[in-house]
């Protein structure tokens, strides 16, 4: 059963307990920017939603600001044309890499500049074999935002993120895999279908455990050792506080397939 909420720029759908959230236009614009933050604050906060496919349409994932816009909002004032950053950007970022749910990015095609930071943003990354990517930013006479500087880095060792940033090269899906971007890389027809499959069965997994582990990566990103020690000591103690875990471990003894449902 599929549950659908289609709007003119971003569309929610439904199968099970997997949200599919759909960019039907490659460019940011402030309608896409609004839509898209609105649209992953809601399946953040939906306890029904266990994981969330992230994708975009046609040939194109996201390929980052709409540039006519960004040139009319500099033109009207270059002080504030970029508030959007604090109003857009930060946010759909935190909400892609904070919801206590995986995040599945269907990277169906080029994905460059912030479009970039939000694949990133995902915790894991389904691409087509014929995406293109980059950063874009320097290009332009700008520096990374989306949380690139920090996750590019993380995802391929601070010299070559210092590379795609500034040079700006595009680089391929088979280069994004080498480098521990892409993740899986299947045929563009398979994207979407191989996303879905990925999601649901993390939508059938330990959600809370999850949780736990996407902050447990992010705290880790620069932390000192004992402070990494600390917060898997504490989410180790709140996980074994979970049916889901308890359940496991019963049914692993009894050599039975676990069911989690979240509690």
């Amino acid at each position: 059963m599929v549950d659908e909420s289609t709007g003119d720029v971003v569309s929610v759908s439904r199968e099970g307990a997997v949200a599919t959230v759909t960019l039907a236009e490659p460019a940011l614009r402030t309608a896409v920017k609004t839509a898209l933050r609105d649209a992953l604050v809601e399946v953040a906060g939906d306890d029904t939603v266990r994981a969330v496919v992230l994708t975009g349409t046609g040939n194109a994932f996201c390929v980052g600001q709409d540039l006519g816009e960004h040139a009319a909002a500099l033109r009207a004032d270059p002080a504030t044309a970029f508030d959007t950053i604090a109003v857009h950007y930060n946010p759909i970022v935190m909400a892609l890499s904070t919801m206590p749910k995986p995040v599945v990015a269907a990277v169906n095609g080029t994905c460059v500049g912030a479009g970039l930071g939000f694949a990133l943003a995902c915790d894991l990354r389904v691409t087509a074999d014929t995406a293109k990517f980059g950063t874009a930013f320097t290009g332009i006479g700008l520096t990374c935002d989306s949380a690139l500087s920090a996750t590019l880095a993380r995802a391929v060792g601070s010299a070559r993120a210092s590379e795609l940033v500034l040079l700006g090269e595009p680089f391929t899906a088979e280069q994004a895999a080498q480098w521990g971007i892409a993740g899986r890389v299947v045929p563009a027809a398979e994207v979407a279908s191989t996303a879905a499959r990925l999601a649901a069965r993390l939508a059938a997994g330990p959600t809370r455990a999850y949780a736990e582990a996407k902050l447990a990566l992010a705290a880790s990103w620069g932390a000192p050792l004992p402070e990494v020690l600390r917060v898997e000591r504490e989410a180790q103690a709140r996980l074994g506080l979970t049916a889901d875990h308890r359940g496991a471990v019963e049914s692993f003894l009894g050599k039975t397939k676990p069911v989690f449902d979240g509690s």
